[in-house]
């Protein structure tokens, strides 16, 4: 009897299932798998338009001569990137943007882990420790157009950092911190310095306050010295977004444009001259817009670099 009824089973199992049934069936499945393409396409459309569409726009334009001043321009092959790369000023602007961001990155990494750790200490009070956060957050407060104006104040021939040094003897004469060749690459790195360190601060306080007590306590019962705490736990737990900021912050260091134009506009000469405020001179104030494009091509071909080694990181993490 059980055989027949496994029989009759097999049997049922094995007929095909009517034409209009699976029909019906596969609509709802399509349906499912077609429901979030729907909702992607209004964005994936628009990044077409607004991403794609520029980019492949310049790069046509960079192989083209005298794009958009004149109504025949034609296809001149890599005749610009020849002409960019052997330019002085394009050399002089990218050694400037490399000092300028590695300084910047560092600089941003050392105060925001110090200033991070000082507020994550059991020592301060918590009355003090948010009086420090407030004062070390404010910086990230101010816009771009706020911090120009404000430290071209401070660092002006009458300013208040002349006076102080001054008083305290440190010069003899005025300093123009930002019409000097000699400092203004240095003064330029030092705002964007002040300027971008409380976003590492408040993401490191983040991974600090992660940080499991067990690994310090574990350390301190193997005899680990606070050094040795911080290179072998505090280091390791942070490496992760330490990498990770550190990549976003080159990126958006080297494109830094608003604040070099606000304060000196790539001057005196070509002492703060970075590769943002070199391609927008040649578009907007030499109309070169096929050397502006390419120009932005290159710069552009730097940031995908570091863009797949933050991808291929963020990857490798997950």
């Amino acid at each position: 009897m059980a055989t027949a009824t496994s029989d009759v089973t097999q049997a049922v199992h094995r007929v095909p299932p009517a034409p209009g049934k699976a029909a019906a069936g596969r609509t709802p499945r399509r349906r499912k798998n077609l429901t979030p393409w729907a909702f992607l396409s209004p964005t994936v459309l628009l990044m077409l338009v607004l991403m794609l569409v520029p980019i492949v726009m310049v790069i046509v334009y960079s192989l083209k001569n005298n794009v958009i001043m004149t109504r025949k321009s034609e296809i001149i092959g890599l005749g610009n990137y020849g002409e960019i790369l052997t330019d002085p000023i394009f050399l002089k602007a990218l050694m400037n943007t490399v000092i300028f961001t590695v300084t910047s990155v560092v600089a941003h990494l050392v105060l925001g882990l110090t200033f991070a750790m000082m507020l994550n200490s059991p020592l301060l009070s918590n009355a003090t420790r948010a009086v420090f956060r407030v004062i070390y957050f404010l910086p990230w407060l101010f816009t771009v157009a706020v911090i120009a104006v404000l430290w071209r104040l401070i660092l002006s021939p009458n300013g208040v950092l002349n006076y102080i040094l001054q008083q305290w003897g440190l010069i003899s004469e005025k300093v123009e911190w930002l019409s000097s060749p000699s400092t203004a690459l240095i003064a330029v790195t030092f705002i964007n310095i002040w300027a971008g360190y409380p976003f590492y601060m408040v993401s490191l306080l983040a991974g600090l306050q992660g940080i499991p007590r067990d690994l310090y306590e574990a350390a301190r019962v193997d005899g680990a010295t606070a050094r040795q705490q911080f290179f072998n736990v505090t280091i390791p737990q942070l490496r992760p977004i330490i990498i990770s900021m550190a990549m976003l912050d080159v990126i958006w260091t080297s494109q830094q444009f608003a604040l070099i134009w606000m304060t000196t506009g790539g001057g005196p000469g070509t002492s703060t001259e970075m590769l943002s405020t070199y391609t927008y001179k040649l578009a907007f104030s030499e109309y070169e817009f096929s050397l502006a494009s390419t120009s932005a091509v290159i710069v552009f071909l730097l940031s995908m670099v570091l863009a797949f080694w933050y991808a291929r990181h963020q990857k490798a993490r997950d």
